[in-house]
């Protein structure tokens, strides 16, 4: 091969349409109704043709018309407008700023595997990708001083193609980061930023690209470099591809160095925020810069970066989870355990469950939990399901004291509502709608919107969604070389007035997306109803090696072919954000009936919420909250939170939702007024889901609750134990050491009950505790009552705690008492036990240490 020399080429804009450039290269058009209306302008055909990437536009769009642009009044008024716009929400005083003074100079990186901002940069695979950059949007609007680290994937993930037996095939396009909105880092000397991170054999180089969105950096690392070797180059090649190895490296290079290039770049994360464990190595790499340039233990180095690490996990099941051979990581970690001062051992406990199991692996989960002092779930049912996982990381712990919280996930409204939905809220709530998305008492105001205008804007978004998918499929026709007879058919499936069910989500067995079709004789009753018809309309991948997933799509493209079904059902191939903004914007009905509880959050529900559809959906994620505060009145529920393992548990289910379809949401969408033919009730109840929903199901009061739980109360932790030279993190350590040295002589004595066995309700029950401490004081512990309804039974399945006061010190024993509350009559349980009172308040039980009565 030749040696080439490299250089890019730009579009060159007439001089007063440079800022359009600045307005393509911000993510903040993809939000902002006005932006992607100037971009429609220039060329809306070539704009939809590449996928609404304005830079690419700007390649392609002939010189003559940016010429013809650039002496046009109105395009250019337009083009103020914006600019001034971008300006102006660029500058604007933020939330964070009013609300945390005090949390200025601090700065958090959001590390995630994948972010889904926008179809135009494929460097996401599902909803995990789309909830990271919905965060980062609302980060933005909000103003947190966030900065985002990932991976810039040479193929991002696959793009989907079926044959003509519905079967699944993928394409791997390589990225052209030239036309995408993206610009590289540049170093102090005015050159392209280049890291090195370290592997076992070599080092692996890697560049960094920003991308903008709003005022939150994106900062991409990028292997796929000329000076690096082929097999070096691959780390950043597809998403979640490969085998085990393939995926350690990968996540060196998120982990590790994402920390290289923040430092780079002269930014020092106060707060690290671990989107799933995938990016979990970060925490060694922070530690060890501390012991380098604190000269500090790695005790005292980890309590120090522990205090400002959050890790979110979105995975309901422990084989979801990244586990990885204990010899595959001791090879790839090796270069850091040795500067770490840490044994093979002490590194492989770090991300063992069972620390005493030499054949454990490693799980990335359970690194990122014991080296974050902050954690959560993504709903509140997935909090429960998370602490069940992980308990027996605090074995003497109940399970719902296992300090694994929940923040239930949301979505970043305004890239999700449909442009004719906006402008109807803004018509009728006014433009502030866009900040007031957390806010109950503001989006009551849409149940004054007239019925009317409601109803024509949303079959106004159905024919939309039909216009688009007869499009997508006779595209896809053409291109598996079906005859124009065949073409000509998809040009007149669906029906723009029948009622239309949505289903488009990442294609895993557990998500049962095949459930109706159980009984195929009732389907074709329910979708062939001449007086009310219903129709599907399904999209979405299955993973490359899921083959229990490609068989799932296929049967439901044969099911589309069917020539009794045909018409009725459709499946969208090459599912992106653009096609599931179209959906979730058309349809009437969103179904989601996953096997519960293996769905930890979801979020395409919201988003249809948002838009006015009504939700049938499993008790599970996001929609067991919803249901439970607004029951019907927001749309179904499938079942009642039952769990089933088998087919026998999707039978019932199935056969709950035809009642449920049949009964219910076809008669109540065909039930019109005579005279106007509105669907009143179905209206209604369109109103009262975005009411009810959007104010509770969006990323802006997500993205204030990570703020004010754990983000603030984080930077102010990492910075007390940091202070003079770590002084607090060192005080830390030598309090953990003389807790766990004098624990063997701490014991609950005895427990007595000071008032009579019968209590009236409200009367509180008095009790003293004798407990011994040994060497400890009773300023290190914390003695406790934990109380609470036996149920029948001899155990407190799910006891309340309350701390009791030092009484007396009699010689080495103490005396302490406590009031229990009675609330309800019925049989109560008592015990008490001692912990370690943690002089860190944001970090619930700092150690495993826990001693019972």
């Amino acid at each position: 091969m030749p040696s080439i020399r490299r250089f890019t080429v730009i579009p060159r804009l007439p001089t007063n349409l440079e800022p359009l450039r600045t307005i393509a290269h911000n993510l903040w058009w993809t939000w902002t109704p006005s932006a992607r209306a100037l971009f429609l302008r220039i060329d809306e055909a070539l704009f939809e043709s590449v996928h609404a990437n304005p830079i690419e536009l700007l390649s392609r769009a002939p010189q003559a018309r940016l010429e013809e642009l650039s002496r046009d009044d109105a395009f250019l008024a337009h083009l103020d407008a914006v600019a001034q716009g971008l300006d102006r929400y660029m500058t604007r005083e933020s939330w964070f700023q009013k609300a945390f003074p005090d949390a200025s100079g601090a700065t958090i990186a959001y590390f995630s595997m994948e972010y889904g901002l926008h179809e135009s940069l494929p460097i996401y695979s599902g909803g995990l990708g789309v909830l990271a950059g919905d965060h980062l949007k609302t980060a933005s609007d909000l103003g947190v001083p966030l900065v985002g680290v990932g991976l810039a994937y040479a193929e991002g993930y696959f793009r989907q193609v079926l044959n003509s037996d519905g079967w699944q095939t993928e394409r791997y396009p390589i990225n052209d980061w030239s036309r995408l909105p993206v610009q590289p880092v540049l170093g102090p000397t005015g050159t392209r930023l280049v890291l090195d991170v370290q592997y076992p054999e070599r080092i692996v180089k890697a560049q960094v690209w920003r991308v903008q969105v709003g005022r939150v950096p994106l900062f991409l690392l990028d292997a796929n470099l000329e000076e690096n070797a082929p097999i070096d180059r691959s780390v950043t090649g597809p998403l979640y591809g490969g085998d085990q190895e393939f995926r350690v490296r990968q996540e060196i290079m998120l982990g590790i160095g994402g920390v290289h290039a923040l430092e780079a770049m002269g930014l020092t994360a106060t707060v690290c925020h671990m989107n799933e464990g995938h990016s979990a190595f970060l925490t060694l790499e922070r530690v060890r810069r501390t012991m380098e340039r604190e000269g500090v233990s790695f005790a005292v180095a980890n309590e120090a970066c522990c205090a400002g690490h959050v890790f979110t996990t979105h995975t309901p099941v422990p084989a979801g989870n990244d586990a990885f051979a204990p010899a595959l990581v001791t090879r790839y970690l090796e270069p850091y355990r040795a500067a770490l001062g840490l044994t093979e051992g002490e590194l492989l406990t770090l991300g063992r469950a069972d620390p005493l199991d030499p054949t454990s692996p490693f799980s990335m989960p359970v690194f990122a939990i014991h080296n974050a002092d902050h954690r959560n779930g993504v709903s509140a049912l997935h909090g429960e399901v998370s602490r069940r996982m992980w308990k027996d990381l605090w074995p003497e712990l109940p399970e719902h004291e296992v300090p694994i919280l929940s923040v239930t996930n949301g979505v970043h409204t305004p890239s999700w509502i449909s442009r004719e939905m906006a402008a109807l809220f803004t018509r009728y709530l006014g433009p502030r709608w866009v900040d007031a998305l957390a806010e109950p008492e503001f989006w009551a105001r849409v149940r004054a919107i007239p019925d009317a205008e409601l109803w024509e804007t949303h079959e106004a978004r159905r024919y939309r969604l039909i216009q688009l998918c007869r499009q997508w499929l006779c595209a896809a026709a053409e291109k598996r070389g079906a005859s124009p007879a065949a073409q000509a058919e998809l040009e007149e499936v669906l029906d723009p007035r029948a009622l239309t069910i949505g289903f488009a989500r990442r294609f895993a067995t557990y998500k049962r997306a095949a459930l109706l079709f159980r009984d195929i004789e009732r389907v074709k009753r329910l979708l062939c109803d001449p007086e009310r018809p219903v129709q599907l309309v399904f999209a979405g991948k299955a993973h490359p090696q899921d083959k229990g997933g490609k068989e799932l799509i296929r049967s439901i493209v044969q099911h589309a072919q069917n020539p009794e079904l045909r018409g009725r059902v459709v499946f969208v191939e090459d599912y992106d954000m653009r096609i599931a903004r179209a959906l979730v914007a058309g349809v009437d009905v969103w179904l989601n009936n996953p096997r519960r509880p293996h769905e930890a959050s979801g979020t395409s529900g919201m988003k249809a919420a948002a838009n006015g559809a009504l939700n049938l959906s499993i008790l599970d994620g996001w929609w067991a909250e919803a249901y439970e505060e607004h029951g019907r009145e927001v749309g179904w529920a499938i079942g009642h939170g039952e769990e089933f393992d088998d087919d026998d548990g999707d039978d019932r289910e199935a056969e709950i939702l035809y009642d449920l379809l049949e009964r219910e949401v076809v008669p109540l969408f065909y039930d019109r007024e005579a005279q106007s033919r509105l669907p009143r009730e179905w209206i209604r109840r369109m109103k009262q889901s975005i009411a009810c929903l959007v104010p509770s199901f969006n990323t802006a009061r997500m993205v204030r609750e990570y703020t004010e739980r754990f983000y603030v109360p984080a930077i102010a932790s990492s910075r007390r134990l940091r202070e003079g030279a770590l002084a607090g993190a060192r005080e830390l350590v030598a309090w953990k050491q003389r807790v766990r040295a004098g624990w063997e002589g701490v014991a609950v004595l005895d427990v007595a009950l000071r008032t009579p066995t019968e209590l009236r309700v409200g009367e509180p029950a008095r009790v003293e505790v004798l407990v011994a401490l040994g060497d400890l004081t009773p300023g290190d512990v914390v003695v406790e009552l934990y109380h609470g309804p036996t149920e029948g039974g001899h155990d407190l399945p799910r006891g309340a705690t309350v701390r009791m006061a030092h009484l007396e010190s009699v010689g080495r024993e103490h005396r302490y008492v406590g009031e229990v509350p009675t609330i309800e009559s019925g049989a109560y349980g008592v015990s008490a036990r001692i912990a370690p009172a943690s002089p860190r308040p944001t970090r619930a039980f700092p150690t495993a240490l826990l001693r019972w009565a």
